[in-house]
Parts: C-alpha cells; structure tokens; sequence
C-alpha cells in the first residue's frame, strides 16, 4: 500500500512541479499590468490545480463546514481575520481556494526565495517577515494587517506558527489576535485534520477526507489579545478532536463547541 502511495505522492509533485513554471511565470508577466484582485484570482488558479491534482491522484478529498459563518461574499468590505490550526501544506494551497474574498498570509520572508512559486507569491499583496526581527515584523504586520483590513481583505495567520503532526498541539501566539484588535475585526478560527492525508514536512500523500471546519466570529471588541486567544485555541482545538477523535485516543478530552450543519464537498 506505501508503495502505491508513494507513486501516486511522486506523479502529484511531478504535477505540481510541471505546472507551477508556466503558470508561474504567466503571471509575473501579468503583474506588469495589473495588481490586487487582478492578479490574486488568476494566481490562485494554480493552486486549484494543486489541489485538483491531490484529489484526482492521491485521493485527497475535503468537506467543508460552516461556510455560512463568514462575512457575505457581496460585502466587499467585511473584512476579519483567520486564525488557523495548521497541519500539512494542504490548506496552504486549500484556503485560497475556499474562502469567496482575497486572503493575505502571514509568511517567512525565505519562501519568496523558492523558485516560480515564491516568485508569484511575491507579486501579490501579502505579508511577508523576517522572523529573526520580532518588534520589526509585528510592526509590519500591525500596519500591512490594519490597511488590507481597510480593503476588505481577509488577513490568515497559524497562531502555532509552524505546522504540527497530526494528534498534537503547539503553542498557540497572539499575533492574529493582536491583529484582529488592531483592526478592529472579529477573528475566525478555523480546524482542518490535514495531517490525516498530507502529513507534516511529508510528501507521502494518503487517501482520505479533509475536514475544515470554520467556527463563528470572536468579536475582538474590548478583548484582551491573550485571553482572546485562548477563545479560538479551545474551539480549535475542541474542534480539531471531535474531527479526528482517533488521532488523540488517551489525550485530555476537550469539549467541543457547536457545529453547523453545513457541508460542502469535493
């Protein structure tokens, strides 16, 4: 079985590999004329190949829940923030793909140094960091975060900054909920059990169903960004266990909070 899966994991990165250079490189050539929506919405159309390609050759698939939750798709101006749980590179292609308004991620500087793909990201309107100047990249994210809010545009951040294997919980930062203060939008936390297909710093895709579970706005009004944290980080991770109850058999059991009913599949 590994092995199949591990010839279906390397026909996938071929496909990624074959089609993020031409796509790529159309679109630095489109960031001479045109930016903001203009570009972003081409530029994602890769990473729907991408996450195509999972499907179709990996068996990837994912669901969708609460997508009601977020601001109307016709107010171009409702503007939150997303804080979430952050598994895989899965929802890092996937994200883009689901949300109905522009995101900017909060990202490493270094990965604009990977070759086309960093090249695209470094056209569009995101924020990027030097992790090793924390005053210096929170500034930068205060500011870049507080103006994209301005236009409407959903800024997304993984409050435990780097990915973390399946079944486990790191330590959960307050930059997204500073932000969401700062600018003076609620914050939406957001599951998805990734790991169960893509796992950590892995490239052996798995056969199985992706569930992202977006939760209702925390109203950042008058919040402490600590305890305002602490709010998405126990729905998470309450979230994150009733999603893929096996992957923490003998941890502590968290309660988890409402889910709506809403699904959405591919």
């Amino acid at each position: 079985m590994r092995l199949v899966w591990a010839l279906r994991s390397a026909l996938f990165i071929l496909w990624m590999a074959v089609t993020v250079v031409p796509w790529a490189l159309m679109m630095l050539v489109l960031s001479i004329f045109v930016r903001g929506q203009a570009l972003y919405w081409p530029t994602m159309r890769w990473l729907r190949m991408a996450v195509w390609g999972a499907r179709v050759i990996c068996g990837v698939r994912y669901r969708v829940h609460g997508m009601e939750h977020l601001p109307d798709a016709a107010d171009s101006k409702a503007s939150v923030v997303l804080a979430a749980k952050h598994q895989s590179t899965w929802e890092t292609f996937a994200f883009p793909t689901l949300m109905p308004h522009p995101l900017a991620y909060v990202f490493k500087r270094e990965l604009l140094f990977i070759p086309f793909f960093g090249w695209a990201m470094g056209r569009l309107d995101m924020i990027h960091i030097d992790r090793s100047k924390r005053a210096e990249a929170w500034s930068k994210v205060a500011a870049q975060g507080k103006r994209l809010a301005s236009q409407g545009i959903w800024v997304i951040m993984f409050p435990e900054g780097t990915r973390t294997p399946r079944g486990s919980q790191g330590v959960y930062k307050n930059g997204a909920s500073r932000l969401a203060i700062a600018s003076g939008v609620p914050i939406v936390p957001i599951a998805a059990s990734s790991a169960k297909c893509w796992p950590r710093k892995s490239f052996l895709l798995r056969p199985g169903v992706v569930d992202v579970s977006i939760g209702q706005p925390i109203d950042s009004t008058g919040r402490s960004a600590d305890e305002l944290m602490r709010d998405v980080e126990s729905w998470i991770e309450a979230e994150m266990r009733r999603l893929d109850p096996e992957a923490y058999v003998g941890s502590a059991e968290v309660a988890a909070g409402p889910v709506s009913s809403s699904e959405h599949s591919a």
